[in-house]
């Protein structure tokens, strides 16, 4: 059960200042676990929130438009990409998925984080659009024959479908390098926490915190008024 907080931790807290909210890109080839890491820090992370992609591709078994997808046709979705509705859109397998540009940008100002579940030339895209607000992670798996095996025991996709799956993991992982960070996602729990770490640190930087100047001068002020 949690405790509410002292007067002190509360004044904290209170005192903390307010920080722009960031956009976390995580990339990888299907198959590699990003759908999974992304869901469980969604669900252990209030602060964070998942935007949620158009795309053309047709909803898979329990897929619940709006929640996991915008499942919307090629002219609608090229309707919003010509537009400007999109902050980036990519040609994956066959199928278009894009991000809409409205609700991830009201987070954002509102210092709400976004996590972002995309290939590499959204995250290219994003990262041209919006350079200081990007943070990009890269999953890898830990083998080629651990990949095959993932995409073969989900049982979504027909055997033409998993040798396509990973001759595209070759595309994708060639852009590892783009990334700030890469994790091996060899032991799930493991890979989590090595992302929440990664988000943690990114919250703190500097340039997120416009509050800082204000409260640094504050600081100074009250510490020269006593000398």
């Amino acid at each position: 059960m949690n405790e509410a907080p002292t007067p002190a931790n509360a004044n904290e807290a209170a005192a903390r200042p307010a920080r722009r909210g960031l956009l976390l890109v995580m990339s990888s080839p299907s198959g590699a676990g990003k759908t999974t890491l992304s869901r469980r820090l969604v669900a252990e992370d209030p602060a964070i929130t998942m935007s949620v992609s158009v795309t053309t591709r047709p909803p898979r078994p329990g897929e619940v438009d709006g929640r996991d997808y915008h499942f919307r046709s090629l002219a609608e979705f090229e309707a919003m990409r010509d537009a400007g509705a999109l902050l980036e859109w990519a040609h994956v397998h066959g199928n278009c998925y894009g991000t809409p540009a409205g609700p991830v940008m009201d987070f954002l100002a509102q210092g709400r984080d976004v996590l972002f579940d995309i290939d590499w030339q959204g995250a290219r895209q994003l990262n041209v659009k919006a350079p200081g607000d990007v943070v990009r992670v890269f999953i890898l798996p830990p083998s080629a024959a651990a990949l095959r095996e993932r995409l073969e025991r989900r049982g979504q996709d027909g055997p033409d479908v998993v040798q396509r799956r990973l001759a595209g993991a070759a595309v994708e992982i060639n852009h590892w390098d783009e990334y700030d960070y890469v994790l091996v996602n060899a032991d799930l729990e493991q890979c989590l926490a090595e992302l929440k770490a990664v988000l943690a640190a990114e919250r703190l930087r500097r340039a997120r915190q416009p509050g800082l100047a204000p409260l640094v001068q504050q600081l100074l002020s009250g510490l020269q008024s006593r000398t």
